[in-house]
């Protein structure tokens, strides 16, 4: 097929994109789920990765760019092997996730929308988490930790690898 190199996508990688594209190909609106399954083998969507599928499905750059950029459920920075979601809702807000997003963003030198240089964590601020009974919330991948609080946020994070 064609030539796809980046640091992240290993050969591997490349034969599961392959097989996912060629699965793929002669479908319309196959744009959405190509780039879901592509990002499912990467974790997400470099910009060469976007260059070989739009190749592959024989569409423009920009349309499959501008489904990828579309849709929140795309990423094209690197996410990290954990996602934290803080709850910024008005219950969470009042009961002090400002101070427990502070100390996280200072503990592992990350922004909100970032991930930090080990690809330990991403931080995602989110409007609700319709946990409000348990405010302030915090989601670290499919855990909800509930009355978090700025002294423990740390202790509760290093559980995580």
């Amino acid at each position: 097929m064609r030539k796809l190199e980046h640091p992240d996508i290993t050969g591997d990688m490349i034969d599961r994109i392959d097989k996912v594209i060629n699965a793929y190909q002669d479908s319309p609106g196959a744009v959405i789920p190509t780039l879901r399954e592509c990002q499912d083998v990467v974790g997400y969507l470099p910009v060469e990765l976007i260059d070989y599928i739009s190749i592959g499905l024989n569409l423009p750059k920009s349309d499959v760019l501008g489904v990828a950029t579309f849709y929140s459920l795309f990423y094209l920075k690197p996410k990290g092997r954990h996602t934290i979601r803080t709850c910024l809702g008005t219950a969470c807000y009042v009961k002090g996730i400002k101070e427990v997003m502070n100390r996280i963003k200072q503990t592992y030198s990350l922004e909100e929308g970032g991930t930090t240089e080990d690809r330990r964590f991403s931080l995602e601020a989110v409007r609700c988490l319709g946990a409000c009974g348990l405010a302030p919330v915090m989601v670290v991948d499919q855990d909800t930790h509930g009355g978090v609080r700025p002294d423990r946020v740390v202790e509760i994070l290093e559980q995580y690898e």
